[in-house]
């Protein structure tokens, strides 16, 4: 099994503390966790993409190729690049680049995106949301393999022999599908054969569940390899401690302030309790074993090989935080590793590196 450490890069007061770091700080914030990240053994670190408040992560192509230049061995993932909001063209020329930059060390997790506040900026609707997430993705995934492409696209200029620089270094770039509660994407990524990650946070396990069978069953009807398929699964918190108790206790006030504000703005609140929270949500809260337990039986449901947390605080102290990783990846994450497989394929850049080569005199 591997590891990932996602951030969205969330902007809002502290929900414990209910101090509000300057935009400066929080930026320094992820960049840390993800040397941390690394420094402590996780396989992958991922940023998300969202374009409304309260969150910075409008730009993921600029975090991870600072991250890029600040790391040498994780893989560095986007959660989610909503393709349904950009001009394809446009996001292959930035994450080709990036994929140079980091050497090979990109994947990236795609999707239409959450909100109405981003979509209305980027004037998508909710009806055409998913033919733009499909059309962007072929035209994206087309302009990695192909020197040339002709397109008769609907949401932007068709394209004729197009040629898009830089070509990639990697051929192609592993995409996985992020996937909340809607089988549109889930049905992209089984036609085309890609990985699918379920984002397993909000709810209980079986809508996730549902949805990750449906996937399997879809990816069998186009004709694909069973033994070829990947999940990834998130987590919707993680606070490991020595013991149930001191984990419940370290946790609370973060789970009493989120539910508080989800009753206060009239999000639905789905877990009342923080002992109803640990044990039917996703989140890894309690001793290493329970962890491990846990993402145990939700493999049982999923199959998942890939499995992320939250890189951020979140409300615990710095202390807590890093005390949680460390007691995860010591503890936790090898017994996961042995008794879970890898997805499928190598954890390294995919295909054929580019060779410097000389330029013809003429050219």
């Amino acid at each position: 099994m591997k590891f990932l450490a996602i951030t969205l890069i969330v902007h809002r007061p502290d929900p414990v503390t209910g101090v509000l770091k300057s935009t400066h700080d929080r930026f320094r914030e992820v960049l840390d966790n993800a040397v941390l990240a690394e420094e402590l053994g996780f396989d992958g670190f991922g940023v998300g993409e969202r374009h409304e408040r309260p969150f910075l992560s409008s730009a993921p192509t600029v975090v991870l190729g600072h991250l890029a230049a600040l790391t040498r061995r994780i893989r560095l993932f986007t959660a989610v690049t909503t393709l349904s909001l950009l001009d394809p063209v446009r996001a292959y020329e930035d994450y080709a680049t990036l994929d140079h930059l980091a050497e090979g060390r990109l994947d990236l997790i795609i999707g239409k995106g959450n909100g109405s506040a981003q979509r209305d900026l980027f004037q998508v609707t909710p009806e055409d949301q998913w033919d733009r997430n499909a059309e962007s993705y072929e035209v994206f995934r087309t302009l990695w393999r192909q020197d040339k492409v002709t397109a008769d696209t609907r949401f932007r200029p068709p394209l004729k022999d197009a040629e898009v620089w830089p070509r990639p270094y990697q051929r192609p770039v592993r995409v996985w599908h992020g996937s909340a509660t809607s089988k549109e994407s889930v049905d992209l990524a089984a036609r085309y054969g890609d990985p699918l990650f379920s984002a397993n946070v909000t709810h209980p396990i079986e809508p996730y569940a549902e949805l990750i069978g449906h996937y399997r069953e879809r990816w069998e009807h186009h004709g694909h390899d069973p033994a070829d398929i990947a999940v990834g699964a998130g987590s919707a918190g993680l606070y490991v401690a020595r013991t149930t108790q001191e984990a419940l206790a370290a946790y609370r006030p973060v789970f009493e302030s989120n539910l508080a504000f989800q009753q206060r703005t009239g999000l639905p609140v789905v877990f009342g309790t923080l002992e109803d929270f640990a044990a039917r949500s996703s989140a890894l809260i309690g001793s290493p074993q329970q962890v491990i337990d846990k993402v145990h039986r939700y493999h049982e449901r999923f199959g998942h090989t890939v499995q992320h947390v939250q890189a951020d605080a979140g409300g615990l102290t710095d202390t807590q935080h890093r005390d949680s990783l460390e007691l995860f990846q010591s503890e936790v994450a090898p017994v996961l590793r042995r008794s879970i497989p890898d997805p499928p394929f190598p954890w390294a850049p995919s295909g054929a590196r580019q060779k410097s080569r000389p330029v013809p005199a003429d050219h």
